[in-house]
């Protein structure tokens, strides 16, 4: 989700702007009706990586899906 505020608002809201910003939100602080600045988190690099390590670990050791299983998956519950 997208924030739009006005520089003066962002001056007087700038915490709990960045509170918005961490949590995921994206901020677009503007002047007048003219976007001037976006305001996002920084991703902790180290943890994407990690995550990125966990899930190819998990999937080198999850066992091959066949063609029949995933159509059986895909038409469960069909009539």
């Amino acid at each position: 989700m997208t924030i739009n505020v006005k520089v003066g608002h962002a001056k007087t809201h700038l915490s709990e702007l960045l509170v918005a910003a961490e949590a995921g939100e994206e901020v677009i602080i503007s002047r007048g009706d003219q976007p001037i600045v976006k305001l996002v988190a920084i991703r902790n690099q180290e943890a994407i990586k990690d995550a990125i390590a966990e899930i190819l670990e998990i999937r080198a050791r999850a066992k091959p899906v066949t063609q029949d299983e995933i159509r059986a998956w895909r038409d469960e519950g069909r009539p």
